[in-house]
């Protein structure tokens, strides 16, 4: 059996899909593989270059191949897809990670540490509880407003609506609805108190981290632009993200290196960030 040089690697949930060809491009091996048998059949092949889509779980098992001694390459999938031949399934997707892997002008995605993937997971997980704090204000508003009570828009407003539901002397909102709104009220502040929390955590993050110094940019970059000057939960949200600026030294390689960077809210808008 010829030696396997290059493999193609389709993640999933439970059943994964391989592709593996030679030095000269002949397909030696074609399978699927469930999660639990991944690491065996590995730890058996020689050290090789293992190709993966850039997408959830594939970091982890990038950690866990170069523990191995594989090379591992991360590739945003909208590079993939024009390699895909036909039909949509894991067995053509693995074959066309095979191919893509191999491209002398291939971009690629570097492979984010534990720690990297816990503080964007302290990120997105403030971004969750900021969605979830909107959806609860809206509701309140949109309940009282049912019994004509309104206020202003903004913070002031809402702490306003709040003070009618616990004022026991205003009979314009029945009980059982006062009671709904109250517990509306106590989950809004025990968001804004976790957001608290999770804001003082990206604050020392950031105080405590190399990254956020100006030595982490490129030369030409240190002096005007800092990362340092902006918000420290945009700036540390980038570094976790983007680990190597120096990488990044012209604005398109940062937009090659995340492909879903931005994206268009309509056909005069400029792109919005969604990081």
């Amino acid at each position: 059996m010829q030696t396997v040089t290059t493999i193609g690697l389709d993640i999933a949930k439970s059943v994964f899909q391989v592709h593996g060809v030679d030095a000269e491009g002949n397909v030696i091996l074609r399978r699927q593989l469930k999660r639990r048998y991944v690491l065996a059949f590995f730890q058996k092949l020689p050290p090789c270059l293992v190709g993966i889509e850039a997408c959830a779980s594939s970091h982890h098992w990038s950690r866990v191949l170069q523990a191995l001694g594989h090379t591992v390459r991360l590739m945003p999938p909208a590079y993939v897809k024009p390699y895909v031949k036909r039909q949509k399934n894991d067995a053509a997707d693995a074959e066309a990670i095979c191919e893509a892997v191999t491209r002398a002008n291939m971009r690629f995605v570097a492979i984010k540490t534990p720690e990297q993937q816990s503080c964007l997971m302290l990120h997105r997980s403030r971004h969750l509880f900021i969605r979830q704090q909107t959806s609860v204000i809206n509701a309140i508003r949109a309940h009282l407003a049912e019994f004509g009570i309104v206020a202003p828009v903004g913070r002031n407003g809402v702490e306003q609506l709040l003070g009618v539901v616990t004022d026991a002397n205003d009979k314009r909102l029945p009980e059982v609805a006062r009671a709904c709104v109250a517990a509306l009220g106590a989950q809004l502040r025990m968001l804004k108190a976790q957001i608290l929390e999770f804001d003082r955590a990206i604050r020392a993050w950031h105080r405590s981290s190399e990254a956020a110094s100006p030595k982490a940019l490129p030369r030409s970059s240190r002096q005007p632009r800092k990362l340092t000057k902006l918000p420290q939960p945009r700036s540390n949200s980038l570094l976790r993200t983007f680990s190597r600026l120096k990488w990044f030294f012209q604005g398109s390689r940062l937009t090659h290196s995340k492909p879903q960077l931005t994206k268009w809210n309509t056909a005069c808008e400029p792109p919005a960030p969604i990081w």
